[in-house]
């Protein structure tokens, strides 16, 4: 087993929502192997209050999370990524960076939860199944053997991750 930190950036337009409960998550379950970070091509400025209330009603950390643009991530002397998802549909079409160090990238859409009409409720059952989703996809990600995959392989098994339907992992 490698003593490797691997770096992952989840992109989204806004970076309020559905970036933001990717890098948590990833923070949260990859221990001491795997860091998150998330930013936006469009930040809000502010992360969503529902992404918070949700992180802190299952307890992961909220500190240091904040709306941020990926341009902080494009220069010189950001930590170099070694994974590049973005998560909303709008970021997966933009023009992205140059990222230093060329990381395998890969699109796992999920509908954006910040966008749902409807009752408190129905608003944060939209994030609740936005983290279940992610939180699927992360697992499958992290139980990947990484340092035994061929770059071929490691990017269509990213790929298949990015498929696996939401609404699967739904709670």
């Amino acid at each position: 087993m490698s003593d490797r930190v691997y770096n992952i950036l989840f992109l989204c337009t806004g970076n309020s929502a559905r970036s933001v409960l990717g890098e948590a998550i990833v923070n949260h379950l990859g221990k001491d192997r795997f860091k998150g970070f998330s930013a936006g091509s469009q930040p809000k400025g502010e992360v969503h209050p529902y992404t918070l209330d949700l992180l802190a009603g299952l307890r992961l950390p909220t500190d240091g999370l904040f709306s941020k643009s990926w341009d902080l991530y494009a220069v010189a002397g950001a930590p170099q990524m070694d994974f590049i998802f973005t998560v909303c549909d709008s970021a997966a079409g933009e023009a992205c960076p140059a990222w230093p160090g060329q990381p395998m990238t890969a699109h796992w859409g999920i509908p954006d939860p910040a966008a749902v009409e409807g009752s408190g409720i129905e608003k944060r059952t939209a994030f609740r199944q936005a983290y279940a989703a992610l939180e699927n996809r992360i697992k499958l990600f992290l139980s990947l053997p990484l340092a035994s995959l061929d770059k071929m392989t490691l990017q269509n098994r990213l790929n298949a991750i990015g498929r696996q339907a939401p609404s699967s992992a739904a709670a």
